[in-house]
C-alpha cells in the first residue's frame, strides 16, 4: 500500500506500517496542496484510496500547515462540497471530492475555489455552492472548479451508466479548451447531435456502449446529424479565379487571382466549377493547404492535380479554419431502430430523421476514429467531407438498419478527401464499407465485408484518383454511380482481393489488378448472387495480374485516356454460357460501361475454361501469348470473334472453337456489310488446337460478308475424329497463308468461292497426317497448296 511520506514529500512503501500508526495519532493533520498535486499527476486513483483519507483535513477541521501552504479539505461527494460553510471558502481552497454521490464511486476529483467566478454550475467540472441559507451562491460569489492535468471523465457528472443522459457533460467537456482528452469509463446514452469546432480533442469510450435512446430528431436528409460532429469554419475570405491557360496533370502549383490573401499553412476550399455534362462534375472540390507562394498569380498547395483542367474554366477559393486533431476511439455504439422502407421514397415525413450515427467530419485534418463498432445504424458509422491526413482504423459495422435509400447503411462515407488511411476494419450485411467520393491518395488495406451483395468497396465516379487497395475482401465497384458524377476514376490499384464481383466498367484508366479472385457467393442457401464470380472491366490502360474469376470477365472500352498497355497476365477465367468476353458493338451498348472494346489488349500465360458460347468482341487487336481456350467438358465451346485482329502465340483451343462473325464496325451497323473492317487470325509461336467443338471445326468462318486473312506458322491442329475440321471457311473474300505448320486427322473444308478475285490460297511446308483435303478449292495461280507439303496418309 502506497502513502504520503510528510517528511521526504515522495512515496515511500517500505514505511508504510509505521507511517499509518502515525497518521492514525494525527487524523485531522492536513497536507499541503503542492503535495496533493504531486499525488494526482501519478493518477487519480491514489487519492481515491482510504490510506490517504486521514492526511486531509476534515471540512470542520480545517488550518494552514506550517509552510503556508492551503490546505486541503476533504468531504465525501459533491452534496457535501457545495454545503461547506461560506466562511471556510476562501479564494484558492483546495477540496478533494471523494465520489459523486458516495466516496469512492468513481466520481472523485480535487477542486479549487475560485471567488468571484461567474461560471455557470454544469453539474461536474464546475460547482456553486450553496450558501447557508440552502441557496446557491448569487452570480459572482464565485465557484468550485476541477483540478485537471487536461483529461476529463463523465464520472465527475454524475453519470455511471446510460440512465442519466451525458449530453450536457459532453458539452462541458469538449467545450472547455483546457481539456485536451475526454473519457468514458461506463456506459452512455445521448439525447442531442452535438456540433463542435475545436481542435485538438480525444473523446476515448474506452469500449464502453454508446446509445440514443430517445434522441431529437436529426435534420432533413442529413448524414453528419452524428452524436459527434466535428466540423473546422469558413472564414468568409473568397477568391474566384479563370483559368488564362491549362492546369496540367499532376501540378501542385495552381493559379489564383491574387496571391497576397493566400499565407503558407493557410487552408483553403479549392472547387472547380462542374462541367455541364453533370451537376456535380468536378475534378477538383479539396480541402488543401498552401506550401509555398510563388508569385502574384500562382500559389503552391499540398496537393498535385489529378486531372487537367482547361483554360477558361473557373475555380473558387474559401478560406477555411480547419478542425485538428479531433479524435474519437473505441466506441461500442447502438443505434435507434427505423421502420423498414422497401421504397425508394420517405414512407413519413420523419423517417430519415429518426435513426442515429456516431461520428461526422467536415473541413477537418488528421482527425483518426479508431475502434468504433457499431449496429442499428442509419447514416454512415464515420462520416467524412473535406478530410485530409486521417486514419479510420479497427472500426465495424454489423447489420444496420438502412441499406437500400441512398446514404444509409455505410461504415464509412468519404467525400472529397485526401490521403486517407483506412485499415482493419469489417462490415456484415451493411451497404458499403468504404465509399469514396472525389478521393484521392487513399489507402484501404485488411478490410472485409461479408453478406457483400450491395458492395462493401466502391467510389461514385466523381474523378477519384490515385487509390490503393491491399488485403481487402468483397464486392467491389468503382466510378458506377451515373453520370452526374462523372462515371470517371484514374489509377485505382487492388491487390490481393477477395470479391464477389469487381465491377470498373466505366471510365476507369489506369486500372491494376493484382492476385484479385472474384468468387461465386450466395445471397441465401441454394441462391447464387447475380453476376458473383465476375470481373467487368474497362480497357484503359487496364492492367491484370495473377486474377481468377469462377464465372466470367467482360471488357469493355468507355474512355481512353492511358498511356500504358492494356495487359491481361498469368489469369484464369471461367466462362459462363452467352457472356462477353470483350463487348461487341449492338444496339443498347454504347452507353458508358456497356461499350465496345476498341483497342490493343494483350493476354498472355492465361486460361479460358468451361467455354461454352462466349463473345469476343469488338477489340482491334488481340495478342495472346501462352493462352488457352478450353471448351466446357463432354460439350466444347465457340467463341465468337468480332476482333478485328488476333495474333495468337502459343497456348491454343482445346475442345474449343474460333467462329469469326466478322469484325464489328464503328458505327454499330452489324448488317451492312459496307462497313466491316478486314479480320486478320495468326496462329504460330507452337500453338496447339486438340479435341472437339460443337461447330466441328478449330477455326470457323460462315459469314458471306466476312473479309479475312489467315495466317498460319508454327502450330498444331489435331482433330479428335475425321468430322472436326482445322479450317472451315464458307465464303466471304479470304486470304490463306499456312507455312510449316501440322494438321493431324480431320480435315480441311473451303466453300466454292470462298477464295475468289483478289484472293489468295498458299499453304506450304507443312506437316499433314491422315487430313481429308478433298475440299480444299483447285489450284491456280492464286490458290497453291499441294507443292512442298508433306502429306502422310
Amino acid at each position: 500500500m502506497f502513502f504520503l511520506d510528510n517528511k521526504r514529500g515522495k512515496l515511500n512503501a517500505a514505511n508504510a506500517t509505521n507511517e499509518e500508526n502515525q497518521t492514525n495519532d494525527k487524523t485531522n493533520e492536513s497536507i499541503s496542496r503542492r503535495k496533493v498535486l504531486v499525488t494526482l499527476g501519478l493518477g487519480g486513483a491514489m487519492l481515491a484510496g482510504s490510506t490517504l483519507v486521514p492526511r486531509f483535513a476534515s471540512a470542520e477541521n480545517a488550518q494552514s500547515n506550517s509552510n503556508g501552504d492551503n490546505q486541503v479539505l476533504r468531504v465525501n461527494n459533491v452534496e457535501e462540497l457545495k454545503s461547506l460553510p461560506s466562511g471556510q471558502l476562501t479564494d484558492g481552497l483546495y477540496v478533494f471530492v471523494g465520489g459523486y454521490n458516495n466516496n469512492g464511486d468513481g466520481g472523485g476529483k480535487l477542486v479549487r475555489f475560485v471567488a468571484g467566478s461567474t461560471k455557470v454550475d454544469n453539474g461536474g467540472t464546475v460547482h456553486k455552492p450553496i450558501n447557508d441559507n440552502g441557496r446557491k451562491s448569487p452570480k459572482g460569489e464565485g465557484c468550485f472548479e476541477v483540478v485537471h492535468n487536461g483529461v476529463g471523465d463523465f464520472r465527475w457528472f454524475g453519470i455511471f451508466d446510460g440512465s442519466k443522459n451525458a449530453d450536457e457533460a459532453l458539452d462541458a467537456l469538449i467545450n472547455d479548451p483546457s481539456i485536451y482528452r475526454v473519457e468514458a469509463h461506463t456506459d452512455l446514452n445521448f439525447v442531442k447531435r452535438h456540433v463542435y469546432h475545436r481542435s485538438d480533442i480525444e473523446v476515448d469510450f474506452h469500449g464502453h456502449t454508446v446509445t440514443t435512446v430517445g434522441i431529437e430528431l436529426n435534420t432533413l436528409d442529413n448524414p453528419f446529424g452524428a452524436v459527434l460532429f466535428f466540423q473546422g469554419v469558413a472564414t468568409g475570405v473568397t477568391q474566384i479565379v479563370t483559368l488564362s491557360e491549362d492546369l496540367i496533370e499532376y501540378s501542385d502549383i495552381f493559379e489564383v487571382a491574387d496571391s497576397s490573401i493566400f499565407e503558407v499553412d493557410s487552408w483553403w476550399h479549392a472547387q472547380i466549377k462542374n462541367n455541364p455534362s453533370g451537376g456535380a462534375q468536378r475534378e477538383l472540390d479539396y480541402l488543401i493547404k498552401v506550401t509555398e507562394i510563388l508569385d502574384a498569380t500562382h500559389v503552391r498547395f499540398n496537393y498535385k492535380l489529378g486531372w487537367q483542367l482547361a483554360k477558361g474554366r473557373l475555380i473558387t477559393y474559401k478560406k477555411i479554419n480547419p478542425a485538428f486533431r479531433c479524435h474519437v476511439r473505441n466506441m461500442s455504439f447502438i443505434g435507434i431502430p427505423v421502420p423498414p422502407n422497401g421504397t425508394s421514397l420517405r414512407p413519413f415525413p420523419t423517417w430519415d430523421q429518426i435513426g442515429s450515427n456516431p461520428v461526422a467530419y467536415e473541413f477537418a485534418v488528421e482527425c483518426d476514429a479508431s475502434g468504433i463498432k457499431a449496429t442499428k445504424v442509419f447514416w454512415p458509422v464515420v462520416m467524412r467531407r473535406y478530410n485530409t491526413h486521417y486514419v479510420t482504423e479497427r472500426c465495424q459495422l454489423m447489420n444496420p438498419e438502412e441499406r437500400d435509400w441512398g446514404g444509409t447503411g455505410y461504415l464509412t462515407q468519404q467525400i472529397n478527401v485526401l490521403y486517407g488511411h483506412v485499415r482493419d476494419c469489417n462490415t456484415s450485411n451493411a451497404r458499403h464499407l468504404n465509399d469514396f467520393t472525389c478521393a484521392a491518395y487513399c489507402m484501404v488495406e485488411n478490410c472485409h465485408g461479408d453478406g457483400d451483395e450491395y458492395g462493401p468497396f466502391v467510389t461514385h465516379g466523381q474523378f477519384e484518383h490515385d487509390l490503393t487497395y491491399i488485403g481487402n475482401s468483397g464486392l467491389l465497384s468503382f466510378a458506377n454511380s451515373g453520370t452526374t458524377w462523372g462515371d470517371s476514376a484514374k489509377r485505382v490499384t487492388v491487390k490481393k482481393h477477395i470479391a464477389s464481383r469487381i465491377v470498373a466498367s466505366k471510365r476507369l484508366t489506369d486500372l491494376t489488378l493484382e492476385d484479385c479472385h472474384a468468387v461465386v457467393t450466395y445471397t441465401k442457401p441454394g441462391v447464387k448472387m447475380a453476376n458473383s464470380g465476375s470481373f467487368w472491366v474497362n480497357m484503359d490502360g487496364l492492367q491484370m495480374r495473377g486474377c481468377t474469376a469462377q464465372e466470367m470477365v467482360t471488357i469493355s472500352k468507355g474512355s481512353s485516356r492511358a498511356k500504358r498497355k492494356n495487359i491481361i497476365d498469368s489469369c484464369s477465367f471461367g466462362m459462363l454460357k452467352g457472356y462477353e468476353i470483350a463487348r461487341p458493338i449492338r444496339s443498347g451498348t454504347t452507353q458508358v460501361g456497356y461499350t465496345p472494346s476498341n483497342g490493343e489488349l494483350t493476354i498472355l500465360n492465361s486460361e479460358f475454361y468451361n467455354v461454352e458460347d462466349v463473345t469476343l468482341g469488338s477489340i482491334n487487336k488481340l495478342t495472346l501469348i501462352n493462352t488457352w481456350f478450353k471448351g466446357l467438358p463432354q460439350v466444347g465451346g465457340t467463341v465468337k470473334v468480332g476482333t478485328r485482329e488476333i495474333i495468337m502465340q502459343g497456348g491454343g483451343l482445346v475442345d474449343c472453337c474460333f467462329l469469326f462473325t466478322g469484325a464489328w464496325d464503328k458505327v454499330g451497323d452489324v448488317n451492312n456489310a459496307k462497313n466491316k473492317p478486314d479480320q486478320w487470325i495468326t496462329i504460330d509461336g507452337g500453338a496447339v488446337f486438340s479435341g472437339v467443338n460443337g461447330e466441328k471445326a478449330f477455326l470457323k468462318s460462315v459469314d458471306p460478308s466476312n473479309v479475312i486473312t489467315w495466317n498460319f506458322g508454327n502450330y498444331k491442329s489435331i482433330a479428335a475424329d475425321v468430322n472436326i475440321g482445322h479450317f472451315h471457311i464458307q465464303g466471304g473474300m479470304n486470304k490463306l497463308k499456312a507455312i510449316g505448320s501440322h494438321f493431324t486427322g480431320g480435315k480441311y473444308e473451303v466453300a466454292d468461292g470462298a477464295f475468289g478475285s483478289g484472293t489468295y490460297f498458299f499453304m506450304t511446308s507443312c506437316l499433314e497426317e491422315g487430313v481429308n483435303r478433298a475440299a480444299l478449292p483447285a489450284e491456280n495461280e492464286m490458290v497453291k497448296h499441294s507443292t512442298s507439303n508433306f502429306s502422310i496418309s
